[in-house]
């Protein structure tokens, strides 16, 4: 099933949401404590992030990857 536009909550009690849009699948995290600063294209072997402050955003990078991000979203 293709989805276009999905959301869900992480499951940890932390604020914030896992995402799904046209295939594309991440995370969003704001934190309550520690900033990160202004951090863009921190990479990973599976994720991408992208820190603003206390706001991060995780993007799957490698599709292929042992550790993907299966049925996370939608």
């Amino acid at each position: 099933m293709f989805v276009i536009f999905a959301t869900k909550s992480l499951g940890d009690g932390s604020k914030g949401f896992r995402f799904n849009i046209l295939g594309t699948k991440g995370l969003v995290r704001k934190r309550r404590i520690k900033s990160r600063g202004l951090k863009f294209f921190q990479r990973n072997k599976c994720m991408t992030a992208h820190h603003m402050g206390k706001v991060s955003l995780y993007i799957e990078r490698n599709r292929n990857a042992a550790r993907k991000l299966s049925h996370f979203a939608g």
